[in-house]
């Protein structure tokens, strides 16, 4: 099985006739995830590599039956976009678009309580579930279908540790970008909760870094309530205090929301810390059974 996307994910893309929207498009298509859809302004009736294109999400919805979008639209208007997506019934709505103001995600945060959508990102490379659906900017190649669940703040760390999962004949159920800003619309516990509640994933990977406490959140609940094993790691062991290090949420302040900090509160709920990002496929492999 898998989470979130699946072989009944019907996608649209908003943003499909903009460079980044057209180029990853193709890419979904090509990964055999059914894009039912594109929303341009302006632009209805025409089409997307033969993906009928609507001027407003609704009527995109109700033409095509889309379950699932995917934004890249500029940031000034991502906000906008997530509405309109959760006001046409839209279950999962994934916003790939970095740099979105943070008053405008607080907005969001608002609404999505009123609603039993999931949100993912922004500021994220999306969701793949191998041989099923593709919504995301994650490079397909690394993936192999398999048992293991990832979650992971980091998009790049997303693609080296499932790269050297499959390296290593470790295929994944679903990788999940939740993203790195200070506002976002999932978070660890609650892609968490769904690998859990898969009965086809085995093991599940969670990759955070310095910044704010959700890692040490997710271990309570990894201890408290998953029978699922977790593999962990932590990136920025080496960051400077007060520096932001790439992401717009990770930024050390000291005490907890240090590297040193995450790590030891994961050890502490018995949780296998990778020390570093090739670690984790052993690990992973120790967790299964196939070391």
């Amino acid at each position: 099985m898998a989470i979130l996307v699946d072989n009944d994910t019907r996608l649209l893309v908003q943003g499909i006739t903009g460079r980044e929207g057209a180029f990853h498009t193709g890419r979904m298509l090509e990964s055999g995830t059914q894009v039912v859809a594109g929303v341009t302004p302006g632009k209805g009736g025409q089409d997307q590599e033969g993906v009928p294109i609507f001027n407003t999400v609704g009527e995109a919805v109700r033409e095509t039956g889309a379950n699932a979008s995917v934004i890249f639209v500029p940031a000034a208007f991502s906000a906008d976009a997530i509405f309109e997506s959760l006001d046409a019934g839209v279950s999962t709505v994934c916003c790939i678009t970095e740099g979105v103001p943070v008053h405008d995600m607080l907005k969001v945060s608002d609404y999505m309580r009123m609603t039993d959508a999931t949100l993912v990102g922004p500021n994220c490379p999306g969701m793949l579930s191998p041989g099923k659906a593709n919504v995301s900017i994650m490079p397909r190649d690394i993936f192999t279908p398999g048992n293991v669940g990832v979650v992971s703040r980091s998009g790049t760390l997303t693609y080296q540790v499932v790269n050297e999962l499959t390296q290593r004949g470790i295929g994944q159920s679903t990788a999940v970008g939740i993203g790195g800003d200070p506002i976002i619309g999932t978070d660890f516990i609650e892609i968490l909760k769904k690998f859990e509640a898969d009965p086809e994933t085995e093991c599940a990977v969670m990759i955070g870094e310095i910044g704010g406490n959700a890692e040490q959140l997710a271990a309570e609940y990894i201890q408290s309530e998953m029978s699922t094993p977790v593999v962990a790691y932590i990136a920025g062991f080496t960051a400077p205090e007060g520096k932001t290090m790439g992401h717009a949420g990770a930024i050390v302040s000291g005490g907890e929301s240090t590297a040193e900090a995450k790590s030891e509160a994961l050890r502490k709920a018995g949780i296998r810390a990778a020390t570093n990002p090739s670690e984790v496929a052993a690990l992973v492999a120790e967790a299964l059974g196939k070391s």
